[in-house]
């Protein structure tokens, strides 16, 4: 394949570039008059001589025509030797990968010196896509050895978001394509392909390729992931039933470049700011996050600035011939979004997305599945390799906590959770010690993507109640708050798509509103054993109960405010110690509750009489009758004192009148009413200081007839609103003459 060549040797594009080595590695440019002050330290100096060996082994290898056996030549050996130092120290700047690529695969050397060549492409900034063409171009011919090629594609697949541009690498599309025909390589090049893909790609022809390979090798995970890809572009095309949940479709490349490029970033951190080299990005002030944030960047070309300035007109005729998108470089504005909406491509580096508002407006504009492939693809393989329980001997938990509160954000401001943390949290959280990054993690907690009920169970609530009833007060609490948030994030998700039409290439079981019901009731139901279980080993703490009540809440209200079909009440294990407890706001909370428990109820019953609701659920008689229960079992405490006579729940208050005697009680009927019980006497004494001053006996029993009317307005001018909304809709219906009973019985 012809390729342009360079009248320039190797030393003068170094030096065209930048004149000195120590330069490159700090990212910045050099006063050829300063330099000449700064070779004579010795720190410069060393620079000095890397970067003249440096040139020296790239015009060696850029001279060499005939083939050179390694052993006994000394010459070859030391150049090797420069190399490989250099590479594994500093990175290589992006003039010498031409070099370097054309001579490991143009065969002039033995394998085993090609293999330490493709080793040691390890880049300092960015590799040049003019690399990639011409190395291809090599590939063409022939000459190298397939363990050889395959160690190229490993290479490229590492280093794809190092790449500066990505055009004239897509239009090798179909080269790639054909390797696929090489059972040791069809991996990798699937890999490549995934990356690659786009929707003009997708053709028939390379579909029945994919389908004959899968016949002859089985379902292997690598074609399974091209041929998902191709479905989701073109699902007319792809007839076949494909798994719908995203999986971890490629295994990592063997090889040493990640390793290698970060050893670099970790021995930049350790020297001064400005000796860091800048990895995939801009002249723009260095962040100590590593592999992360240095994709968080546009990645500029490998250009000098100071040639684009000088060739502005030429490039910008080349970059709009080659693709007519609008470089990402040049977004800045909404309004540059606005104009360009329609031709903005995304950059190759995914990890640069996340932190552009900018982009993420258009990720929620356009709603390209592509784009969210490549994203999962790219987050996914982050959080596995950094993830600091998961891998061993790594001390980064900072940077990843940072790495996780960018992704949360991210969810956040697109409304959606990302199937990649999905798994990640799938995978990490049997190995969580919930004390890393513990806000972090259930943080993405409550933004895991409807999935189905076997993997929830097994993967999330199994892990999740291992550590809930092992762990601190604290822990609890904030796992209910996540689980809370991940129920109200279900909920939005289907007021969202309530009136959409599921769609058939995303569509699976949990996306239906019988799917959805059905996710969340085994929330609900988990959240209320969990809940139950941890009231207990917390002897009933107010502080444990309110994050409690706090998510049933959002439970009594599915039915109204996110037109769901469903309502559980909560199990006797959280509504009786709510019921009997020692605090008003406790107790508020609760009667809020029922009385939004009602309202759903009554409006749900209203629909299935008039049969004109459009959801065609009903709701299970056990439902009515266990609220119902609890509504006498509430009455008889806080209205009739009738709780310990009338309480039919199987685990309520009802007790027989011997036993009751037995405790010495006095009055014991009316323990639990709106005056005597533990979380209102507070009230009461509060409000017989002001309506009798001169009594200081407090004799509770001055609070009936008017005076129980009047304790009642004395209450909701409290703030207690849950107690005034239970009270007015579910015993208004009480006589006056039950009041006066009420207030007697208090005598």
């Amino acid at each position: 394949m012809p390729r342009k060549q360079s009248s320039k040797t190797p030393k003068q594009l170094l030096q065209g570039h930048q004149t000195d080595l120590s330069a490159w590695r700090k990212g910045g440019r050099v006063d050829p008059e300063k330099s000449v002050q700064n070779h004579q330290t010795p720190y410069s100096q060393k620079n000095d001589r890397q970067q003249d060996s440096l040139e020296q082994a790239f015009c060696y290898f850029e001279k060499v025509q005939d083939c050179v056996s390694l052993k006994k030549n000394s010459v070859l050996q030391k150049h090797l030797a420069t190399v490989e130092s250099i590479a594994l120290q500093t990175g290589l700047p992006p003039e010498g990968f031409d070099v370097l690529l054309k001579v490991a695969l143009s065969g002039k050397f033995a394998d085993t010196v090609n293999t330490c060549l493709l080793k040691s492409l390890i880049p300092a900034s960015v590799i040049p896509e003019s690399s990639i063409v011409s190395s291809v171009s090599w590939l063409c011919i022939g000459k190298c050895s397939s363990n050889i090629q395959l160690l190229f594609f490993k290479w490229l697949i590492t280093v794809f978001d190092f790449i500066d541009h990505k055009e004239q690498i897509h239009a090798l599309y179909g080269f790639f394509f054909s390797f696929l025909q090489d059972e040791k390589m069809c991996p990798y090049v699937c890999h490549l392909l995934y990356l690659l893909t786009r929707k003009e790609n997708v053709r028939p022809f390379r579909i029945r390729r994919l389908l004959d390979l899968q016949a002859k090798m089985g379902m292997q995970s690598h074609l399974q992931a091209l041929l998902s890809l191709y479905k989701l572009f073109c699902p007319e095309l792809v007839t076949i039933t494909l798994p719908g949940k995203m999986k971890t479709y490629f295994k990592n490349c063997e090889g040493p470049w990640k390793a290698a490029i970060n050893a670099i970033r970790r021995r930049s951190q350790s020297n001064s700011p400005l000796s860091q080299p800048l990895f995939l990005g801009t002249a723009q002030p260095q962040s100590r996050k590593r592999k992360w944030n240095t994709q968080l960047f546009i990645p500029a070309s490998s250009t000098n600035r100071n040639d684009l300035e000088q060739n502005r007109g030429k490039n910008l005729v080349d970059l709009y011939s080659a693709s007519k998108s609008f470089p990402v470089e040049q977004l800045q504005t909404f309004p540059q979004l606005l104009q360009n909406i329609h031709c903005l491509e995304f950059p190759s580096q995914m990890g640069s997305v996340i932190t552009n508002p900018l982009l993420l407006h258009y990720m929620n504009c356009i709603k390209d599945e592509s784009v969210y492939l490549r994203l999962n693809y790219w987050m996914g393989q982050t959080l596995q390799e950094e993830c600091p329980w998961c891998v061993a001997d790594n001390q980064y938990e900072d940077e990843f906590k940072d790495f996780l509160e960018t992704v949360y954000k991210t969810e956040c401001f697109l409304q959606e959770g990302f199937s990649s943390c999905e798994e990640f949290l799938y995978k990490s959280l049997p190995l969580w010690d919930g004390t890393c990054c513990r806000s972090q993690i259930l943080r993405l907690v409550s933004w895991i993507p409807l999935s189905s009920s076997s993997e929830m169970k097994s993967h999330l609530y199994d892990p999740l109640a291992q550590l809930f009833f092992t762990s601190s007060l604290y822990f609890k609490c904030s796992v209910l708050e996540s689980l809370k948030e991940l129920l109200q994030n279900w909920l939005n998700w289907h007021v969202i798509h309530l009136d959409s039409v599921c769609d058939s290439q995303v569509c699976s079981s949990n996306t239906t509103l019988s799917g959805l019901v059905n996710m969340v009731a085994e929330l609900i139901e988990f959240v209320g054993w969990i809940s139950t279980v941890a009231l207990r080993l917390e002897n009933n703490t107010t502080f444990l109960l309110y994050f409690i009540l706090d998510f049933y809440e959002t439970v009594c209200d599915t039915y109204l405010r996110h037109s769901l079909p469903l309502l559980i009440m909560p199990p006797a294990g959280v509504f009786y110690p709510a019921l009997l407890s020692m605090d008003s706001v406790s107790l508020n909370q609760l009667c809020y509750i029922m009385y939004r428990y009602r309202t759903n109820l009554v409006a749900a019953k209203e629909n299935e009489q008039s049969k004109k609701k459009i959801l065609q659920f009903k709701f299970s008689s056990q439902t009515y009758q266990e609220y119902n229960q609890y509504l006498i079992a509430m009455v008889g405490c806080l209205w009739t004192s009738t709780a310990f006579q009338k309480d039919i729940h199987p685990q309520g208050l009802r007790m027989d009148e011997e036993l009751l005697k037995k405790t010495a009680v006095q009055e014991f009927r009316s323990s639990f009413n709106i005056v005597y019980h533990p979380a209102m006497m507070g009230y009461a004494v509060l409000f017989l200081q002001q309506a009798w001053p001169d009594d200081t006996t407090f004799n509770f029993s001055l609070i009936k007839g008017k005076k129980w009317n009047w304790y009642l307005e004395y209450l909701y001018a409290q703030g207690l609103k849950g107690l005034k909304l239970f009270i007015e809709s579910s015993i208004n219906r009480v006589s006056q003459a039950s009041h006066s009973k009420a207030g007697n019985t208090q005598v």
